[in-house]
Order: structure tokens, then C-alpha cells, then sequence
């Protein structure tokens, strides 16, 4: 036995590695904070398109069939416009001939901009009471339909029942819709109709405190007098019938542009214009009946009285929107009489806008730019989502070709391998080095030892301290000792890093074949014997044996082990048949020591040293098999913390090691095979399904909560049912006891959830350009010999 000292003992000052890991380590704090936001975003993103959707906060309750006795009778049979003058409840009614033509539940993109084009051709206006949600999605057709001189009027956000509803709601849906059309068009509205309203004698007990409270709010009430019910779809010739008023009476008159199909009330708009108006009627908006009306006031008062009627008269003042002065009376409000084409006067009011646009008020201050802020923020919605559930199918697509793959070539991999007369060629006995990299690794480098002393093939054993403080070398000496093993060579170095431990024992190698072991891991007695067979073929330059979690008997420990055993068993078999294998294992690994010096060694590019020099492997020209039946004991981690070290370490080092050896995507030969068939499968299966993989739960979670509970759990469940067929074919591959396959659920449910935020987190920190050290986990060495692990 040798030992090898450090020349020097003074204290060095931190290396250049050292100095930007520390930057690095202060870096990741931030990188985690920008991963959780990024995560709060798209979950803010898909609430928010849900929301607009009536699936996040919807309420389809209606309520019908409740008395009406604390409604006064002038208002159940009063006219269709109902205002709260002074705090006293006062309706108008229609003028005789006059048709305040109004729509519901717009706007919609397919059939709102029909109504404007119809309406402009006959020059009607009409009032259109719009759905907030719509208008935010929509605010194009919004602008349009107010600068072609039509009014609007909120009919809440998302169409619920306001009767249903707290006040804290009921604000809600106002305010809302109001800063979506301040937004979308740059005004605010006095008119409201509510959902599922109709006549006024409708009203009952539950609804009439929600029109006294938007009444003292500045609100008009506009009900309807004659309903086409064209959302029955009735035919054209109903609707038109349905929606004439009786015996020359004037109307508030009610069709949809919006939920549902609305053909036949396009179809049925231009004959029913066009009766109308050859019946003698004007068409006029909401606030058009309302100033008709205070012209008849006036008139009848004389002129004396007429000021005064015409304040009494005025249109109520802008409801209670943050940004927004609270209006009074019409000003300067003019009137020159019925148009002689069939439209009610367009006269000015004092504000600039038209008499029949008098409900509309200018939006100003925090309003405008709140509403303009709500219309981007529903843009990047309603573009997110969509890109989100292509990207949905496209990672349900991959994840299940991926299964589908595996399990096949996984198939064709074994029944290969396990033939009787399947062989490498002659079987390998010469001696072969063992080289252990060992850091603080006291609790295990003695099981270690004892488990290389029980090997069956001729061994020598090299542990390489990278600077530990905690003894490791002297207990190696110990137990080689306590064992009685002349084999085994214990070299000490600075801490360099695991690369450079690796390289020093390579060096120091006395055959041509080196294994690599981590100091936690034990081998079983046959381990090394045939980890070394395949070096019976000349091409074969490296091996890759099959790691297994020995600390399995903890939550977080069957979890990996499950991992473990789907990753070696199926992914590697995959690789190998396709020869493509992207990372021959730390804990179990062999190598033609030819082949690591031509590749130069163990790379300290990257954190992934294992996966870096397996790609070079390939490049180089060398073939890299996996060997199921050499099997290694390794210590997981047994915390959720040291957990995400590890394959926070893991994840990015894979990507710096692709990022490395990108330039195989376009070289020839080996390299060219690699990059073009390995390097892609590595990229789509070990960073771009995981890193999309969370839409599958997101909207799986999402359509629970707020869409259909029992389908997507089915459609979870199916999902599940998939990844426990692949795990129990790996097990039986593996031949492992199935009963861990009971932590799968779980595993789905919390586990699984961790990998991903790991990766994103890694791929946050290499987008960002941080670096890592090699980190060192907590071990406990309860890993001791094969047979008690399992």
C-alpha cells in the first residue's frame, strides 16, 4: 500500500473555480425565486383565461319563480328603462313607433361585426349590452361598434346572475367590465342589463336590491318590452314575427349577436330593418328614448319649466369606477328632432358625444390605463393558452412514444442479450484497475472496500482522496488492512475535483481497463467480472453497468428506486440498441484506459464528467454498451434538499455536455451518427418533454378544479395506468420485487413534481450563465454490503 502526501500543507488561496462557485452558489437563490415566478405566471395566465371562460368563478344558477312582492307596481308595470333619480325609482317607456334595438351577449367574433355591417348598411344604431370577458377578448370589434355611433351597456363580466351574488361580486363584475371597455374603446357606460333578465314584471325580491344598489351607483336599468327569442332559433320568419312590437307601441327590443348561433338572426336583422321602417318606425338607442322622452316633458311643461325637467330627465351619472368623476346631468345637450331616414337625431351633448351615445363617459386616469393593462394582460392569455395545449399534445405525444419506444426496443434489448448463446467473444480475466474518487467519505469508503475485497475477478483498487477532511484515507488504510488487502493503493491530492481525481487514478492505472466507482457505492462479488466482458469485443471502449438504490426502504428512496430501476432497465437498453448510450453512471462504469487518455481524459468543462467523456466516447469512435448483470449498491440521497442538489448538479451538467459536443450535430462518421440519432433523443426525452411535461399536470389540475372533475382524473389515471405498465415490465427485466410500485402514485403526485422544477430551475441557471461546483452530499453509510441492501 502508497501513500501519496500534498507538497505543500500552507493554506491556499481560492482558486479561480472556487472563487465563481462561491458567485455562483449566491446566484442560486435568485434563480429559484425567477422559476417559482415564472411558474406563478403561467398559472396567473391559464386563471385568468379561465376566468374569461366563465371555467374559473362561473355560476350557471338562474333563479326563477320568486315573488316580487317588495317590487313597487309602477316599476313591474312601468316601462323598460328603470333610473334612480334621487334615490326614487322612476321607468320610461318607448315612444310609439320607436324601436331601441338592442343585443346581448357580445361581442363575437363571427357574427358582431355581421350586425355592425347591416346595421350601417340601413343606418340603425342600437345599444349592445356586452359581456366583459368578450370585450376583453375582443376589444377590436368593441372600438368598431362605438365609432360607428352604437351604444353599449354592461351586461357583467362574466354573465352570471347578480341576484346569486355578494356585493363584493356584484362590484366585481361592474368594475371589471368597465375598465375592459375603457380598454377596449376608451369610454365607461351608465346603462346595465342584467343576465337572464327580460320585462320588467320579472323583477322579484332577490333581484330588485341588486338594481336599487347599481341604481344609486349611477346605473340605468334597461329591460326589454318585446323578445325575438331568436337564441331559440325559431326560424327567420318567427323572429321577425316575435320581435314586432303590437299595435304600433313603441319597443325595447331584444335579439343576441353572441352565445350561441346566431345565422338566423343575421339572416332575419335586414327583413325585420326593413318592415319596421316601411311601418313608419324609428330606430334609436337607449339613451335616444331617454332624451325623446325629456324632449316630450319639456315640450309639455313649456318652456319655463323646460330646464328643469330636462335635469330631472338627464341621463344618471357614470357609475363608481376608480378614475372616474361621477356624472350628473346631461350638459348642453341639443336635439334636432327624428332624422327623416328612419333614425333618431344625433344631436351633441355637452361632452362631445352624440345623444344617442349620452350613456358613454371618457375614460381617464387609473381607469384608461388599468383597462388597457386588463386588454394586453387578456392578450398574452389568449395567446399563452392556446400555445400551451399545442404544447400540450405535442409533450402528451412524445411522453407516450417515448413509453411506447422503450418498452420495444427495451424488449428486443433483453431477449438479445439474454440468449443462450449470446456472448462478447473470449471471456475477460486479465486484472483490471478499480479507481475510487473519494471526498468526506467516511461513512462509506470502508463498506466500499469490503465489498471490492469479495470480488471474483483480479483487481486493483485505487482510492484517489480529494482532499477530505474527515479521515476518509486513513480509515481506507484501516479497513484494507483490517481485511487483509495487498491491493489497494491510497493516493492523496488537493481538493481539485471529482474530475481530477478520476484523471489522477487513470494515470496511475497499471491496466489497460479501469473501472470507476463512486466512494458510496459497493459492488456485489461478480460486479467487476462482468462489468469487463464486453471489452471482449475490440470496439467496445466503455461500459455502463446498472446502479440500484441500496437505501430503498425510505419514501424518498423507493422513489429513486422506481427512477432507478425505469432509467437503466428501459431508457438504457433503448440507447444501447440504438448506440447511442448518452452517460455511462458515476457509481458503475468501465473503461478502456486507451480510450480515456485519447479523448483526454476526464473533463472539467462540466459538472456532468460522466456524461461529458460518454459523448466523447462515441465521437471518438468507440462503442459504449450497457451491462445489466454487473450490478452496483449505491447511497441515495436521503433528503428532499440533498435531493435537489444532486440533480440540480445532474440536469445542468447534461445540458453543459450537450452544449459542449453540439458541433457532432453536423460532423461525419461516429460523431456525425451521435449527434444526429443520440444527441437529438437527449435533448426531446431528458430536457424538452420534462421541461413541458408540467403543462400535463397543470391542466390536469386545472381541469379538476374548474371543468370536469371526474374526466380529468380518468385521464390521469389512464396516464398512470401507462407509466405502472413500463415500471413493472423494467422491474420484471430487473426481476425486483414489485411491491415498491405502490409509492408510484405518490411518486406522480410529489416526486415527480420535484424533477421538474430541478430542470427548470437548471435550465433557468444556464440560460442566466451560472456555474456550479461539484457538490458533495450528506452520506450516512447505511449502503453496506449487496445483500442487506436488498
Amino acid at each position: 500500500m502508497t501513500t501519496t502526501t500534498p507538497s505543500r500543507g500552507r493554506r491556499r488561496a481560492p482558486s479561480k473555480v472556487q472563487r465563481v462557485a462561491g458567485k455562483a452558489a449566491a446566484l442560486q437563490k435568485p434563480r429559484v425565486i425567477l422559476a417559482l415566478l415564472l411558474l406563478l405566471a403561467l398559472t396567473s395566465i391559464m386563471l385568468l383565461d379561465g376566468y374569461l371562460r366563465a371555467e374559473v368563478g362561473g355560476d350557471q344558477r338562474v333563479r326563477s319563480g320568486a315573488s316580487s312582492s317588495k317590487v313597487p307596481d309602477k316599476i313591474i308595470d312601468g316601462g323598460p328603462i328603470v333610473t334612480f333619480r334621487g334615490g326614487e325609482a322612476t321607468s320610461l317607456s318607448v315612444p310609439e313607433k320607436t324601436i331601441a334595438l338592442t343585443f346581448d351577449d357580445g361581442p363575437n367574433p363571427t357574427y358582431t361585426p355581421q350586425v355592425l355591417k347591416i346595421l350601417e348598411e340601413y343606418d340603425v344604431p342600437a345599444t349592445f349590452f356586452v359581456v366583459g370577458s368578450m370585450v376583453s377578448r375582443y376589444p377590436s370589434i368593441v372600438k368598431d361598434l362605438v365609432e360607428q355611433g352604437n351604444e353599449v351597456g354592461i351586461h357583467t363580466f362574466t354573465h352570471v346572475d347578480l341576484s346569486y351574488q355578494s356585493d363584493a361580486r356584484i362590484k366585481r363584475e361592474m368594475t371589471q367590465t368597465q375598465l375592459a371597455l375603457a380598454g377596449a374603446a376608451g369610454i365607461t357606460t351608465t346603462l346595465f342589463r342584467a343576465p337572464y333578465s327580460s320585462e320588467t314584471d320579472a323583477i322579484d325580491n332577490y333581484s330588485w336590491p341588486v338594481y336599487k344598489k347599481l341604481g344609486e351607483d349611477g346605473y340605468t336599468s334597461v329591460f326589454v318590452d318585446t323578445d325575438s327569442d331568436d337564441w331559440k332559433q325559431p326560424g327567420v320568419s318567427k323572429i321577425i314575427k316575435w320581435a314586432t312590437p303590437s299595435k304600433n307601441k313603441g319597443a325595447s327590443v331584444l335579439f343576441h349577436d353572441a352565445g350561441g348561433v346566431r345565422d338566423q338572426t343575421i339572416k332575419a336583422l335586414p327583413t325585420y330593418i326593413k318592415k319596421m321602417k316601411a311601418k313608419g318606425y324609428t330606430f334609436t338607442t337607449v339613451s335616444g328614448v331617454m332624451q325623446g322622452q325629456r324632449e316630450i316633458q319639456q315640450a309639455a311643461a313649456g318652456q319655463q319649466s323646460g330646464a328643469a325637467a330636462g335635469a330631472a330627465g338627464a341621463a344618471t351619472g357614470a357609475p363608481g369606477v376608480e378614475g372616474q368623476q361621477p356624472g350628473g346631468q346631461l350638459e348642453g345637450q341639443t336635439g334636432n328632432g327624428q332624422a327623416g331616414n328612419g333614425q333618431a337625431g344625433n344631436g351633441r351633448t355637452g361632452n362631445g358625444t352624440s345623444n344617442l351615445q349620452a350613456a358613454h363617459r371618457t375614460a381617464t386616469g387609473a381607469t384608461l390605463y388599468e383597462g388597457k393593462a386588463l386588454i394586453a394582460a387578456v392578450a398574452v392569455a389568449e395567446w399563452t393558452v392556446p400555445v400551451l395545449s399545442v404544447g400540450l399534445l405535442v409533450v402528451g405525444v412524445a411522453v407516450m412514444g417515448r413509453f411506447g419506444m422503450m418498452l420495444i426496443l427495451a424488449r428486443s434489448h433483453y431477449r438479445r442479450r439474454n440468449k443462450r448463446r449470446f456472448s462478447w467473444g473470449p471471456e475477460v480475466t486479465q486484472p483490471v484497475s478499480v479507481i475510487v474518487p473519494a471526498y468526506n467519505e467516511k461513512e462509506c469508503i470502508a463498506n466500499t472496500l469490503e465489498s471490492l475485497a469479495k470480488s471474483t475477478h483480479p483487481i486493483e483498487i485505487i482510492i484517489v482522496d480529494d482532499g477530505s477532511s474527515d479521515g476518509t484515507s486513513e480509515i481506507a488504510r484501516n479497513a484494507a488492512d483490517s481485511l487483509g488487502m495487498r491491493n489497494v493503493r491510497v493516493i492523496r491530492q488537493e481538493n481539485a475535483g471529482k474530475p481530477a481525481a478520476l484523471n489522477n487514478g487513470v494515470r496511475s492505472a497499471s491496466y489497460d481497463i479501469v473501472v470507476m466507482m463512486d466512494g458510496d457505492t459497493v459492488f456485489e462479488p461478480d460486479t467487476v467480472r462482468q462489468l469487463v466482458q464486453p471489452f471482449a469485443d475490440p470496439g467496445v471502449g466503455a461500459v455502463a453497468g446498472n446502479a440500484k438504490v441500496g437505501n430503498r426502504n425510505t419514501i424518498i428512496g423507493a422513489w429513486q428506486h422506481i427512477e432507478y430501476v425505469m432509467g437503466f432497465n428501459l431508457d438504457r437498453r433503448m440507447y444501447d440498441l440504438l448506440r447511442c448510450m448518452p452517460t455511462i453512471p458515476g457509481a458503475i462504469g468501465a473503461f478502456r484506459r486507451e480510450a480515456v487518455l485519447q479523448v483526454g481524459g476526464m473533463s472539467e468543462d462540466t459538472l456532468a464528467e460522466d456524461t461529458d467523456i460518454t459523448i466523447a466516447m462515441h465521437r471518438a469512435g468507440w462503442r459504449v454498451v450497457y451491462q445489466e448483470h454487473a450490478k452496483a449498491w449505491t447511497e441515495a440521497p436521503g433528503s428532499l434538499k440533498q435531493l435537489w442538489s444532486q440533480r440540480y448538479r445532474w440536469s445542468y451538467g447534461t445540458m453543459q455536455a450537450l452544449w459542449k459536443h453540439r458541433k457532432s450535430l453536423t460532423d461525419k462518421g461516429p460523431s456525425g451518427r451521435f449527434g444526429r440519432v443520440g444527441m437529438p433523443l437527449v435533448v426531446i426525452f431528458q430536457i424538452i418533454t420534462p421541461v413541458f411535461a408540467p403543462l400535463i399536470d397543470v391542466f390536469t389540475v386545472y381541469s379538476m378544479i374548474f371543468v370536469d372533475f371526474q374526466a380529468a382524473l380518468l385521464a390521469w389515471l389512464a396516464v398512470l395506468g401507462v407509466q405502472l405498465f413500463c415500471a413493472a415490465y423494467a422491474f420484471r427485466l430487473d426481476r425486483e420485487r414489485y411491491r415498491y410500485l405502490l409509492m408510484m402514485p405518490l411518486q406522480q403526485l410529489a416526486y415527480r413534481q420535484m424533477m421538474y422544477l430541478v430542470l427548470i430551475h437548471s435550465c433557468i441557471t444556464a440560460l442566466t450563465g451560472g456555474r456550479l461546483r461539484w457538490q458533495k452530499l450528506k452520506r450516512t453509510g447505511e449502503v453496506g454490503t449487496p445483500a442487506g441492501a436488498s
